[in-house]
């Protein structure tokens, strides 16, 4: 909330200091919403764990696929410096409209990509605590028909 007060304020008042308090608390707050997709929502980063950085048990085999997945979100999640600086991207009037288009495209692919691995730690969560199970049994045979 604070980065977008900050962010708005810039908008109106645009001053080195004004842009220091965006980056600043810009910074502050993507650095939280890592940790909170990394740690919080994934599972992963776990020291301890049999998977070092990752967590104990992991639906995909190739563990790198979780590093990746971290990266990827990390580059998505900074898609945001483009807004703040956008004549180090070489944005200007005629294309802030598509910079805006894709960068809501860019967040839309992100969320997506972060509700599979927040889906996976909630399975694997009610599954290991028995709220879940990892697969249901039938009531019935299966019968091969020839």
């Amino acid at each position: 909330m604070v980065a977008a007060g900050a962010r708005l304020t810039y908008d109106r008042q645009r001053t080195a200091g004004w842009m220091a308090m965006v980056v600043i608390t810009s910074t502050i707050a993507t650095i939280y919403q890592l940790y909170w997709d990394f740690v919080m929502d994934w599972g992963l980063l776990q020291r301890r764990s049999r998977n070092p950085w990752l967590r104990d048990e992991l639906i995909l085999k190739p563990k790198i696929i979780y590093f990746l997945a971290m990266a990827l979100n990390l580059v998505l999640r900074l898609a945001w410096l483009q807004t703040i600086l956008p004549s180090l991207f070489g944005i200007n009037d005629k294309n802030a409209d598509a910079v805006g288009f894709l960068l809501a495209s860019l967040e839309v692919i992100r969320r997506g990509h972060w509700n599979f691995y927040r889906l996976e730690n909630e399975h694997l969560n009610n599954a290991g605590k028995y709220r879940a199970v990892d697969a249901v049994p039938l009531p019935f045979r299966e019968v091969d028909e020839d």
